[in-house]
């Protein structure tokens, strides 16, 4: 399990290393694309106003970080750009916060329901064997946590924790929520029978029980929560978006590091948080 925590982590903390890389070793050439001009959208983070002159007058060290922090939000934006994601999915409206690491969904069923979901960015990963000839190829399928809440403006809440695959939503937990919060403690209901072992990052001790539920009211609970748009698609959908979202809070840290860079030349900072991240 520690390994595919690793392998994870490695696939998603690559463009730092990479950066690690260009700021360990200023003079080694690396295969990059020439620069290009960086995305209208990115200009409203005004990190490249007067760039060129402002790194005149920072320190060599300086200089090179924010040359290669420009050239590295131009690789990024080239490689994979991101693009400004639909911002309603059949009847959810969706509620994005820039810099945050989740996503709010709002939604209505009949008369007298809401629906609000909560959801993550990637937060974990298994791996699978990858379909096709190749039978010892193996594919990561990405994790997102769900919390669903329907209410019916009673006392009560009905939530839903949900795991939200590429392709499919699992139902993890199912419980009732005062909303006066009275109880400190509630009994949480059973677990729901599902095949993987762990959710990667969230912890290397998060052991999931396999006591299995009826399957004829798993069936129900799974077709209760469908009937209110919150399935298969919906997953696919949450899926693309954080998928672009990923991209968009990268090349933002990016940017928002350079701005840093050109105001209070955080070399050190910076190296010492690209060596925690690789640990």
């Amino acid at each position: 399990m520690a390994g595919l925590v690793q392998a994870s982590r490695r696939s998603l903390l690559s463009p730092f290393r990479t950066l690690k890389l260009h700021l360990l070793h200023p003079n080694q050439q690396f295969s990059r694309q020439p620069n290009r001009p960086i995305p209208n959208f990115l200009t409203q983070t005004q990190t490249t106003t007067h760039l060129s002159t402002a790194a005149l007058q920072k320190s060599p060290f300086e200089s090179n970080i924010l040359r290669i922090l420009r050239n590295e939000i131009q690789y990024q934006s080239d490689y994979a750009p991101p693009h400004q994601s639909a911002m309603e999915f059949n009847a959810f409206v969706v509620e994005d916060r820039p810099g945050e690491q989740w996503i709010t969904l709002r939604g209505k069923f009949g008369e007298n329901e809401t629906i609000k979901i909560e959801a993550t960015m990637f937060d974990g990963s298994v791996v699978v064997p990858k379909s096709g000839d190749d039978s010892n190829a193996e594919d990561v399928r990405l994790h997102i946590s769900l919390l669903v809440v329907i209410s019916k403006g009673e006392e009560c809440d009905l939530e839903f924790v949900c795991s939200s695959w590429p392709d499919h939503i699992e139902i993890q937990k199912v419980y009732i929520l005062r909303r006066d919060g009275s109880l400190k403690w509630p009994y949480m209901g059973p677990n729901f029978w599902h095949k993987f072992r762990n959710v990667g990052f969230i912890s290397d001790c998060f052991v999931l029980c396999v006591r299995d539920l009826d399957k004829k009211l798993q069936s129900a609970l799974l077709d209760f929560l469908k009937a209110r748009g919150v399935n298969n698609d919906l997953s696919v959908f949450l899926h693309e978006f954080m998928t672009n979202k990923d991209r968009t809070e990268l090349i933002r840290w990016l940017a928002k590091t350079m701005s840093f860079v050109l105001d209070r030349g955080l070399y050190t900072y910076i190296l010492s948080f690209l060596n925690l991240i690789q640990c």
